[in-house]
């Protein structure tokens, strides 16, 4: 029996439960309007989980019509397979036909390997790339899960320590297998780079409620897209999870913040790896806020070392889609070493130091129509989403701090929704896409020719219908 105030967790059928990736969690309790919130996020996340199999996403607009980009340059790959390079803390697990997987909980230790993503069911690769420039298929181009190898594993966090005169000291078989693990990821990298017609890397860290192949599949869609011409990953954290109240989504939260400390490790190493120009950084929904975090730390230990984290860590673009992060809390995260003046900058302090040129850009596509950011906005309380910001509900002050940061800081706005919940309009969403296909892949400015935006005030644009 319920107390009062509580609401009951919807059930589903054995069977259907067991063919959903997420579930609403036990009973909650909520005032009649939340209760009435978490029944509409619940039944978003069961059909997400519930979705059938995914298809390649629809065909960004810059790749059809009259003046399209070629989107493939290259010889023909010798595969119609995407491999992908991946970073988890998932724990590994065997799966009832035998192969291995990773699953919503969390792994103390950092992984990496190699995950295949099919399009197509034996579709030969003229056929693929013809249909990748149609904005109306005739194949469906289903995408599959193909092998997931591990490469190597890091030592569990924390680090063993023993006791040494004095104090403490890194575990010497520790330090060993960390800078084993290390040695390995950067030599995959530099393979990859290797055979990859462009020295960058872009890293995708995925959202909420997110499964493994969720986030392998997302990567796949904006690979294939990006021209295959990148050396690309995720960086797969422990979400998905069905424990806790409003759907996981309490529990994803602090799996994200648990993650830090790895996708933080995972930059650094790809940046130092010989060979990488640059990289890529690019997060939807709650990955915007795991993301965010890393790069406060980043940030703090160039600034420290008396560098800019762009040419430490060799970051260009920095996309924050959909990001469901408080607006407060990522400025707070985002630009906290320009709002601390006593940082030491290499020996010490200079509160008045000069910043040059950014080298990296932040670019943040936001939604009013996001229905799932207006859930949690509601639900916990937030003043406004980051991926909700709206410039026609700013304060004049506001808007002039914005327009100081033009420079550095692009806000795409996505009217309409393509989708359920308008969340995952950068796959969904043909003209959403092709100005992230813009941006990352030909380096086009908001406005330049091959990038039409309509400029509201800057560093506020629109993406035209």
């Amino acid at each position: 029996m319920l107390a009062e105030g509580e609401v009951e967790a919807p059930t589903f059928p054995p069977m259907l439960a067991a063919n959903c990736s997420t579930a609403l969690g036990r009973a909650v309790p909520h005032s009649p309007r939340r209760a009435r919130a978490l029944r509409v996020l619940g039944a978003a996340v069961l059909l997400a989980g519930c979705a059938g199999r995914p298809g390649l996403m629809p065909t960004p607009r810059i790749y059809t019509g009259a003046g399209a980009r070629p989107l493939f340059t290259g010889p023909p790959p010798p595969t119609t397979s995407l491999d992908l390079l991946y970073v988890t803390d998932r724990v590994p697990v065997t799966t009832p036909d035998g192969s291995f997987a990773y699953s919503s909980d969390r792994s103390r230790s950092m992984a990496f390997g190699s995950v295949t993503v099919d399009i197509g069911e034996q579709v030969p690769w003229p056929v693929l790339a013809q249909q990748s420039t149609e904005s109306k298929r005739e194949l469906a181009l289903e995408l599959r899960l193909g092998a997931v190898t591990e490469l190597g594993r890091f030592p569990p966090i924390p680090y063993d320590v023993d006791p040494v005169p004095g104090g403490i000291t890194r575990s010497s078989a520790t330090v060993d297998v960390h800078q084993r693990a290390a040695a390995g990821l950067q030599a995959e990298v530099a393979r990859r780079i290797a055979a990859a017609p462009r020295k960058e890397v872009v890293l995708f860290v995925h959202g909420y409620a997110n499964t493994f192949e969720d986030g392998a599949f997302k990567m796949a869609d904006l690979c294939h897209f990006f021209g295959r011409e990148f050396v690309c990953g995720i960086f797969s954290w422990p979400a998905g999870g069905s424990r806790g109240l409003m759907a996981g989504y309490n529990v994803d939260r602090e799996s994200g913040e648990f993650a830090v400390e790895h996708l933080k490790q995972a930059i650094r190493l790809i940046a130092q790896t010989p060979g990488v120009e640059r990289i890529h950084l690019m997060a939807h929904s709650r990955g915007a806020d795991v993301l965010a975090s890393a790069l406060r730390e980043l940030n703090i230990e160039a600034y420290i070392g008396g560098d800019s984290v762009a040419d430490r860590f060799k970051l260009k673009n920095i996309v924050l889609l959909a990001p469901d992060i408080d607006a407060d809390v990522a400025a707070a995260k985002i630009f906290g070493v320009v709002s601390d003046p006593d940082l030491a900058y290499g020996a010490a302090p200079q509160p008045r130091k000069v910043f040059s040129g950014p080298g990296v850009h932040i670019t943040a596509y936001v939604s009013s129509s996001d229905k799932a950011l207006t859930l949690s906005q509601f639900l916990f309380g937030s003043l406004v989403r980051l991926g909700r910001v709206d410039v026609a509900q700013l304060r004049t002050e506001q808007v002039a701090k914005a327009a100081r940061l033009a420079y550095l800081v692009d806000f795409i706005e996505v009217k309409g929704t393509r989708d359920f919940l308008g969340h995952s309009y950068f796959t969904s969403d043909p003209a959403a896409s092709s100005d992230m296909v813009a941006l990352i892949r030909y380096g086009l400015k908001p406005g330049e020719p091959g990038r039409p935006l309509e400029e509201i005030r800057r560093p506020f644009w629109r993406i035209p219908r």
